[in-house]
């Protein structure tokens, strides 16, 4: 005869709703909370199996309340498609998760929307939110919120290259200049994905890099490409 099976224990969920005597999804909140402890080790996913000898802990007051909606400033990188970087949205990219004081959960990384896409070849902050306060915030004011991009550009920017600028919708100033390459700052209200780009074709420009540092009173922040942190509640774009 074949041992005994091994115990595949019982959902979570199951396993904390009998503790707490509530409903399974009011359990789930618990849990998706960051409110429940498994032999003294946070567990996040309600429906992950737990052994009968396992210790299952509820912190003490907390409430089965739905997460609350996060906003994700992201570091999207060189080459990477703005669709596909929120999969950068995890916890291991969370830049200093102590200094904003938030614990990271698996649902503030669900149902993000992207409301600052970039270009692929660009680097640079983009917002994903899950407020509908942002959410409305950024599309109404999209026309007229100001995007801060540092571009380089190959070899140097004539002061007639310069000039043509002063007839787009963009302010545009050098911060860096040498034989090889220049450091252009460009600010530009309403900026859409390819728009610095057309402007510096039209002005004879290559761009080498592009790095967008800030979105309306929204700075990058020092985080490095692929990283990402909370919107902090004091932050107004």
């Amino acid at each position: 005869m074949s041992g005994a099976p091994q115990e595949e224990g019982i959902r979570l969920a199951k396993r904390v709703a009998a503790i707490a005597g509530c409903s399974r999804r009011e359990a789930e909140l618990l849990i998706e909370n960051g409110a429940v402890r498994v032999d003294g080790v946070p567990a996040l996913l309600p429906q992950s199996r737990v052994l009968g000898h396992q210790k299952v802990e509820i912190e003490a007051g907390a409430k089965p309340e739905p997460v609350v909606p996060v906003t994700l400033l992201l570091h999207k990188p060189v080459g990477m498609a703005t669709d596909t970087a929120h999969r950068l949205l995890v916890a291991a990219n969370h830049h200093e998760p102590e200094r904003a004081g938030m614990r990271f959960l698996p649902a503030h990384a669900k149902a993000q929307r992207c409301m600052t896409p970039l270009e692929t070849g660009a680097s640079g902050l983009v917002v994903y939110t899950q407020e509908w306060r942002i959410e409305r915030k950024l599309q109404e004011d999209a026309g007229v919120l100001e995007h801060e991009v540092m571009v380089d550009v190959a070899g140097k920017v004539s002061p007639e290259q310069l000039v043509r600028f002063e007839r787009s919708p963009a302010r545009v100033s050098i911060g860096r200049q040498a034989d090889e390459q220049t450091g252009l700052r460009f600010a530009l209200k309403g900026a859409r994905p390819g728009q610095i780009a057309h402007l510096c074709d039209e002005a004879g420009l290559r761009i080498l890099a592009m790095r967008r540092i800030r979105i309306g009173r929204v700075p990058l922040a020092g985080l490095e490409p692929g990283q990402w942190r909370y919107l902090s509640p004091h932050e107004r774009f």
